[in-house]
């Protein structure tokens, strides 16, 4: 509980931990998240407190003097001593930024508690001057520090004071037996946590990615060759298409020789059949022409015949050649989107070893 006479002056987020009064040598962490840690004055009685609280619970109510000490045992981790509150308390931050303004600020209120203190004491000597000549006559305050000299300082019998020296006696032994740099890495293991699962999640995300990237290059790979096997096969079937090639010269020749043919035949018919409407001397004679003029016509439907033939086989085989020269040109197009994309991937792989 805080009253309302008390105003924060300055505000941050830590993770807030204390000793363990069991062992004094580990954290206990306050809460599972981070909490508002606040400095608050209270100028009734003139006093800093630093105040943290979690839900209905105040975590930490430590009432700041001269001598304490805020301690950096890390980048990211501080701790002080409260005699008072019997313990030490730990924060963690998430930056070493928040932390340096926490411990700025630690000094500047400690600088504060120290000048009201000496005010206060002058005030008191000034008020009742015969008060330190009788203080070890005075019951003790039922609040005890024994954070430096001041003010409380002469409301403590001989006993409090054998019994705070001896506390702070076992809270120096406590801090230099060691002790500290364990529980430096036990803190800086709780405020980091959360930063470490995600790593690990990324870390994982980025396995898989991997093992997807090297599947899929795998099947790139594959289909690469494949399509090399099918140009190999295109090529020996272009070479095969380069001796037809000459076939195809040679049938052309052909076709002209048989043209050429036809039309000597044709001009033969037209003369025979020119003759036939003449005069025939003998009967003979006239018979024989007629036989001849029946071998020449079936021979020309004979050469007409392979000359529709040939000219098929030509058609045929200049469709097939085209047809392959497409293919060809397309797998090459294929092979070049892919050959880019496995390039591609390789420059990943390459840039995600390196990260």
């Amino acid at each position: 509980h805080f009253s309302c006479r008390e105003q924060p002056i300055f505000s941050t987020r830590a993770h807030v931990f204390q000793i363990d009064p069991a062992t004094k040598r580990n954290w206990i962490p306050a809460s599972k998240h981070a909490l508002t840690v606040s400095y608050f004055y209270d100028a009734t009685r003139n006093v800093y407190r630093i105040i943290s609280v979690g839900g209905t619970k105040a975590i930490i109510n430590s009432t700041i003097t001269p001598n304490m000490t805020f301690t950096k045992t890390s980048q990211k981790f501080g701790q002080w001593a409260d005699s008072r509150a019997n313990t030490v308390y730990g924060l963690g931050f998430a930056s070493e930024q928040h932390l340096s303004q926490f411990a700025e600020k630690f000094q500047e209120v400690k600088e504060a508690a120290r000048l009201a203190r000496e005010k206060s004491q002058d005030k008191t000597e000034l008020t009742n001057p015969a008060l330190n000549i009788t203080s070890h006559q005075v019951l003790p305050s039922p609040i005890i520090s024994s954070n430096g000299p001041g003010e409380d300082k002469l409301f403590r019998s001989q006993s409090a004071d054998v019994e705070i020296t001896t506390e702070k006696e076992r809270l120096k032994k406590m801090l230099s037996e060691g002790s500290v740099s364990e529980v430096q890495w036990e803190a800086e293991f709780f405020s980091l946590q959360d930063n470490n699962n995600k790593l690990v999640a990324a870390l994982h995300e980025a396995n898989a990615n991997v093992d997807q990237w090297k599947k899929q290059l795998a099947a790139y790979q594959e289909e690469t060759e494949t399509l090399r096997q099918r140009v190999a096969e295109l090529e020996s079937q272009g070479a095969h298409d380069s001796s037809s090639e000459n076939n195809k010269e040679d049938l052309s020749q052909t076709l002209e020789e048989l043209e050429i043919l036809i039309k000597a035949k044709d001009e033969e018919i037209q003369m025979l059949k020119s003759q036939k409407c003449g005069r025939w001397e003998a009967e003979g004679e006239r018979e024989e022409t007629l036989q001849k003029l029946q071998e020449l016509e079936a021979c020309n439907a004979e050469l007409e015949r392979r000359l529709h033939l040939a000219e098929q086989t030509l058609a045929e085989t200049l469709a097939e050649r085209e047809k392959i020269q497409n293919e060809v040109t397309k797998v090459a197009e294929i092979m070049d989107v892919k050959i880019f994309e496995l390039s591609e991937i390789r420059q990943g792989l390459a840039k995600l070893v390196e990260s």
